[in-house]
C-alpha cells in the first residue's frame, strides 16, 4: 500500500510518495518532488528527490493541457523507478466549508459541492480541484481523497468561530473556518512527540507566502487568525490580512469593482504591496531600501499583534512553534518576535536560533525561558497521506 500526496497550485504541483503499513499509518516518503512551469508560457520541469539524490527533467508538451503531460511524466517516473501504482492519491484541498469536516473519497457530487467554495479561496481551491480531476483521469480506478485545511479547526469553540452578524447568516455558513490545518496537525503531532508541554497551550505560526497563527490546547485547535477566507489575520506575501471592512465599502463607493478589490486584497497587497518590491521575504532581506525594511517591520508587527489575541484565547502559553518557508528559515524574524514577546518570559537562544535552518526539528529557547520555542519543518503531504491511508482501512 502506498499513497501519493499532491498539492496542486496554479503553476506548480508538489508530490510525495509514502509507503503505508496497511493499518492507517505511513512511513517516510520514498520519493518527493515538484512540477514547475505549468502556467501557459512556462517551461514545465519535473524535479524529484529519491535515494540517489536530486534530479531534473524537462516535460515535453504534447497536449493543450500541460497538466496532462506533467502527470504522464510523473506516472512514467513511478514506473522507471520501479514503484507500484499508488493505492490512492491524497489531495490537499484548502476549503471544506461546513460540510466536509474530515477527509473524504471524491466523487462527482463531492466535487460539485467543493466547487461552490471556490470564491472563498480563489487562489487555491480551483487549482486543488483541477488537480483532483487531472489525477482522476491520469490514474483511473484509483481513489482520489480530499484532505481539508479547514478540518483541523472544525471543532474549535463556537464562540471563536462566529462573527457578530445576524444568526441567519451564521446558519448559512458565514463564520470563521481557519486554514493551514494539515500543517498545524503535523506540527502539533511532532511537538507532542518531543515535548510534554506541547499537550498544553501552544501557539503555532505557519509563516510563508500564506501566513497564519493557530492557538491549540490539548492537541485541538482553539482559534486561528484566518477566518471565512484565507485573507484574514496576518499580513502575507501578496494578501492584506485583516482590514477594516469600512475600507472596502469606501473603495466600492469610489468606483472600484468587486474584481478590482479581489485583485487588490489577494494579489497586490501584503509584502509586495507595502514594499513595492517583492512578495518574497528573502528578496526583501537582501534589499537595503527603507521600503523593504518597512514591509518587514509591518509583517513582524502583525505577527506579534495577532499573537496577543491567540494567547488571550489560551489564557496563557507553554510552547511557540515556527514553521512555513519564512518561519523555518528566517532567524531574524524569529528573534524579533521572541523579543517582542519577552514580557511573557520568552527568551531565544541566538546560537540555537542561528543553527535552525528548516531542515530539522529544533528547540531554540534559552534554558531560562518560561516558554518553549521550536522550529518545526512542516510536512502537509504526510498528514494528507496518513488521512487517506486511515480512510481506506476504515479508521475514518
Amino acid at each position: 500500500m502506498s499513497i501519493l500526496a499532491v498539492n496542486a497550485g496554479s503553476s506548480s504541483l508538489k508530490f510525495a510518495l509514502y509507503p503505508a503499513d496497511g493499518k492507517g499509518d505511513v512511513l517516510p516518503a520514498v520519493l518527493s518532488g515538484r512540477v514547475e512551469g505549468l502556467q501557459p508560457q512556462g517551461q514545465a520541469e519535473l524535479h524529484w528527490v529519491d535515494g540517489q539524490g536530486v534530479h531534473l527533467r524537462a516535460i515535453q508538451r504534447a497536449h493543450e493541457d500541460v497538466f496532462f503531460d506533467a502527470l504522464d511524466s510523473l506516472r512514467a517516473l513511478l514506473v522507471e523507478l520501479s514503484f507500484k501504482t499508488p493505492t490512492a492519491v491524497a489531495h490537499r484541498v484548502v476549503h471544506g466549508g461546513a460540510v466536509f469536516q474530515q477527509s473524504v473519497v471524491v466523487n462527482k457530487d463531492v466535487l460539485k459541492q467543493l466547487e461552490q467554495l471556490n470564491p472563498l479561496a480563489p487562489l487555491h481551491q480551483p487549482h486543488n480541484l483541477a488537480g483532483i480531476r487531472a489525477f482522476a483521469n491520469a490514474f483511473a480506478d484509483i481513489p482520489q481523497v480530499a484532505c481539508f485545511d479547514t478540518a483541523f479547526h472544525a471543532h474549535a469553540p463556537l464562540i471563536n468561530q462566529e462573527f457578530a452578524l445576524p444568526q441567519s447568516l451564521t446558519a448559512a455558513g458565514i463564520r470563521r473556518y481557519g486554514f493551514h490545518g494539515l500543517s498545524y496537525q503535523y506540527i502539533l503531532g511532532v511537538l507532542q512527540a518531543h515535548s510534554e508541554r506541547a499537550r498544553g497551550r501552544v501557539l503555532m505560526a505557519h509563516l510563508g507566502n500564506g501566513a497564519s497563527l493557530c492557538a491549540a490546547f490539548n492537541g485541538h485547535s482553539v482559534a486561528s487568525t484566518m477566518g471565512f477566507s484565507a485573507l484574514d489575520g496576518l499580513m502575507m506575501g501578496t494578501r492584506s490580512g485583516s482590514i477594516d471592512p469600512g475600507v472596502l465599502l469606501y473603495l466600492l463607493e469610489q468606483g472600484h469593482s468587486p474584481e478590482q478589490i479581489t485583485r487588490l486584497l489577494y494579489s497586490e497587497s501584503g509584502l509586495l504591496g507595502v514594499s513595492g518590491i517583492s512578495a518574497d521575504m528573502r528578496a526583501l532581506r537582501l534589499n537595503e531600501s527603507v521600503a523593504a525594511e518597512h514591509a518587514i517591520d509591518l509583517f513582524t508587527h502583525r505577527i506579534v499583534r495577532e499573537s496577543g489575541a491567540m494567547i488571550a484565547c489560551l489564557q496563557g502559553l507553554d510552547v511557540i512553534a515556527f514553521s512555513g518557508g519564512i518561519g523555518e528559515h528566517d532567524k531574524v524574524l524569529r528573534s524579533e518576535v521572541g523579543m517582542a514577546l519577552s514580557w511573557l518570559g520568552v527568551q531565544i537562544d541566538e546560537k540555537k536560533n542561528a543553527s535552525a535552518l528548516g531542515d530539522a526539528i529544533l528547540p531554540i529557547h534559552a534554558p531560562e525561558s518560561r516558554i518553549e520555542v521550536w522550529v518545526v519543518p512542516t510536512d502537509e503531504g504526510k498528514v494528507a497521506a496518513r488521512e487517506a491511508a486511515a480512510l481506506l482501512v476504515g479508521k475514518r
